[in-house]
């Protein structure tokens, strides 16, 4: 439903908006471009272990595998860091335990268990941060300015990962040593930064552990918001299939360049800065629902384009139509949480949704990979392209109420429709 903004209304600037969020949130959104930026290990962690270590490609694979369900423990444990010690000792202690993992990494020489158990820390740090910071977002930011918060996070997260695997691979190039140095150095930098910067969470220690630390459960208050997080999953499943698929399929099925994936990359980074914004303007005038149905769409028609045109063509323009249904579930679904449940709970949530990420990380990969090694690449690319149908299907029929601004989520109406015909206890 769109919102009126009155005739002749002149919008502010990006610049301007952003000078009016709150400096703590200013603080973050450059250190986590810069973390990001300084990621120079784990893009390169597999060569690394061959290289340096002397494992197998298949030993190596399988302790990045293990080491790798750290984020999955991570993004569990944001949640209760941050209700229970505040979030800021969440983002320093994620950055920490990070830098300490690959500091064991890049020093000690062991048996390879010990390599899988030092990424696990590491990673467990990786996905400690994202939540957290997230809920920071949630708190500092008003409920207007959120849409443009939580799309600025995303644009600076995916600039830094642009650039992160560059410095890495020029770092690397030079020492392992410097490349670990340097990824260590940068997170400890953002990890001061933040301690002076960004304020300990005022509410700690004052809520009553129930309210606090409640189990997050299928019904109840917050039931829509529970399903609308796990739904999500169809749209994030495509995005990591994508990262494990195109590569292989570029190589194989096209016998191109692996450059060519490089230029994926880059294209999707230019949709998203140039027009993350410009999406964002518009969010606010719409309600979930169709967000997230216009955000399936544009995923469908994106894959429908690469597995049904496949050619090198195909991969760039399938690029730029998928990377806008990105944005727009990448925005939504944290502005979702944050518009609707409880300031206790907030951090449970947001950890929740890093898990759906770190769910798809493990399990996709796998399942694609089985599928292509039976019955190769173009069945994989079909089972892509079902992804976010089914997700389409959810979103139509599913329970996402609609907040007022200002409103608590709690008296927020639900939104009408087919939404009623799934029971979510709210």
């Amino acid at each position: 439903m769109a919102t009126g903004t009155g005739e002749g209304a002149v919008a502010p600037s990006w610049t301007a908006r952003f000078k009016e969020l709150p400096l703590p949130l200013r603080v973050l959104f450059v250190t986590s471009f810069v973390n990001r930026a300084g990621m120079f290990v784990f893009p390169l962690l597999a060569v690394y272990l061959v290289r340096s270590k002397h494992l197998g490609t298949a030993e190596a694979g399988l302790l990045i595998s293990v080491g790798s369900t750290g984020l999955l423990v991570g993004s569990l444990l944001s949640g209760p860091v941050c209700d229970l010690r505040g979030r800021r000792p969440a983002l320093v202690a994620a950055l920490v335990l990070n830098a300490l993992g690959y500091l064991g990494l890049g020093t000690l020489d062991g048996p390879p268990w010990t390599y899988a158990l030092l990424l696990f820390v590491a990673l467990v740090g990786m996905g400690m941060f994202g939540p957290a910071a997230n809920t920071l977002i949630a708190d500092l930011a008003t409920p207007e300015q959120r849409p443009f918060a939580y799309t600025v996070s995303y644009i600076g997260n995916n600039l830094g990962m642009g650039i992160g695997p560059l410095l890495g691979g020029v770092a690397a190039a030079y020492s392992y040593h410097v490349m670990f140095a340097g990824n260590i150095a940068v997170g400890l930098l953002c990890a001061a930064v933040i301690r002076i910067w960004v304020p300990r969470d005022a509410r700690t220690g004052t809520v009553a552990p129930k309210a606090a630390g409640g189990p997050v459960r299928l019904g109840g208050v917050h039931g829509h918001v529970l399903w609308l997080v796990l739904a999500s999953f169809f749209y994030v499943a495509p995005l990591i299939g994508l990262e494990y698929a195109l590569p292989l399929a570029v190589t194989t099925e096209l016998n191109a360049s692996a450059g060519l994936v490089g230029v994926v990359y880059t294209v999707n980074s230019v949709v998203v800065v140039g027009l993350g914004l410009q999406l964002e303007k518009r969010i606010a005038r719409y309600r979930t629902r169709s967000l997230l149905l216009v955000a399936g769409a544009l995923w469908v028609l994106g894959l429908a384009v690469l597995d049904f045109g496949f050619s090198l063509a195909a991969v760039l323009a399938s690029t730029v139509v998928w990377t806008l249904g990105e944005i727009i579930a990448s925005v939504v679904v944290p502005t979702y949480i944050a518009d609707h449940v409880d300031e206790h709970r907030v951090g449970r949530f947001m950890a929740l949704n890093g898990f759906v990420l770190g769910l798809a990380r493990l399990v996709v990969p796998f399942g694609l990979g089985l599928i292509w090694q039976h019955q190769g690449a173009r069945p994989v690319l079909h089972t892509m392209l079902v992804t976010p149908l089914l997700g389409i299907a959810v979103f139509a029929v599913l329970r996402i109420r609609s907040a007022a601004k200002g409103a608590p989520a709690s008296v927020a109406p639900a939104e009408p429709g087919p939404a009623d015909a799934v029971p979510t206890g709210a």
